[in-house]
């Protein structure tokens, strides 16, 4: 039997914490025996505090880790001077270290900075909350973050996105351990989709440019009133003032990407709004987001977030009850 030990720490998410005793064990053989075993621990054992109102009594400490196929470490609010400084605790660090070589190593959300700061994400691709991205791989460079994706397997470590991307994840992983008949049977019994199409990109929000800010931020403001409009990049310069060079360097310089990459950006996201918002047929919310056709609007929505207009509504826009 595969044996799960999950790590808390102070500050929990109680949520996240749930998931993996809730997902692996629910997986059962088709005798309906158990497939793993899952059990917490916390660093020195013993009453871990909670990010809710309410703390919870661990039965292990951190010796659980070196006994374990899979370690599953789960966020916390309070991680300290691993966020501040991307160092880890003395206790933590010798918590880590008695995991045993070959171990599977499994990050929910922000865990993967535990993960960074033990030097276990070096050279590798990995994920995280996308409001904690930019954080992440600002403090651990030598870290690939891909701030778009669900969850990450690199080898055997493995890091998810947000909340209940961790689900995603622990299914993942029994889909890989005992095939896709098991994981979604646990699937249905935990009421959860067994995968979801796309991306932590689709729970993006972008934030709106202050057209009192300078440069070319009245501009940008000014565009996102006439996306459905054509806008050429000789009327974006021309509504700032400047000669088209110069304000396509500005504009480089101020938002990182050039101004059709972010007019399309934009577009898309107009599209995402109407799409969550409005019953509109496809082909009219490509017209009223200045996309132009159905078919526009289906290849930059798939490149932007990996899914379809009509899978985006289901998400995003739940048809009322009979």
């Amino acid at each position: 039997m595969h044996r799960i030990g999950v790590l808390a720490l102070d500050g929990v998410l109680p949520f996240e914490l749930g998931i993996p005793a809730r997902i692996f064990g629910a997986a059962r053989d088709a005798a309906g025996r158990p497939l793993y075993t899952v059990a917490t621990c916390s660093p020195g054992g013993g009453q871990v505090r909670t990010a809710a109102d309410f703390d919870i009594a661990v039965p292990h400490d951190a010796t659980l880790l070196g006994a374990v196929d899979t370690v599953v470490i789960t966020p916390s609010h309070t991680l300290g001077p691993i966020r501040e400084e991307g160092r880890l605790p003395a206790q933590l660090s010798a918590a880590l270290a008695g995991i045993r070589p070959g171990t599977r190593i499994v990050a929910i959300c922000t865990a993967a900075f535990v993960l960074a700061a033990a030097g276990l994400l070096d050279d590798r691709r990995a994920t995280t909350h996308w409001r904690d991205a930019d954080d992440l791989q600002r403090l651990f460079t030598r870290t690939r973050v891909d701030p778009d994706v669900l969850f990450v397997e690199d080898g055997d470590i493995l890091t998810s996105a947000g909340v209940a991307a961790g689900i995603d994840l622990c299914l993942h992983l029994v889909r890989r351990d005992h095939g896709s008949q098991v994981a979604n049977e646990v699937a249905r019994t935990c009421v959860v989709p067994p995968w979801r199409d796309g991306g932590q990109a689709q729970y993006v929000r972008r934030p709106v440019p202050d057209p009192r800010g300078p440069g070319t931020a009245a501009t940008q403001a000014w565009a996102l009133e006439h996306l459905a409009e054509p806008l050429s990049l000789a009327d974006l310069a021309a509504h700032a003032h400047m000669s088209v060079r110069t304000f396509s360097r500005r504009f480089r310089e101020e938002t990182g990407s050039t101004p059709g990459q972010w007019l399309v950006r934009q577009r898309v996201d107009l599209a995402r709004h109407q799409l969550e918002t409005t019953d509109w047929p496809v082909d009219l919310v490509a017209r009223r987001s200045g996309l132009g056709t159905g078919a526009s609007l289906r290849t930059h929505l798939h490149a932007a977030i990996g899914v379809s207009p009509q899978t985006y509504r289901r998400t995003f826009r739940p048809t009322s009850p009979s």
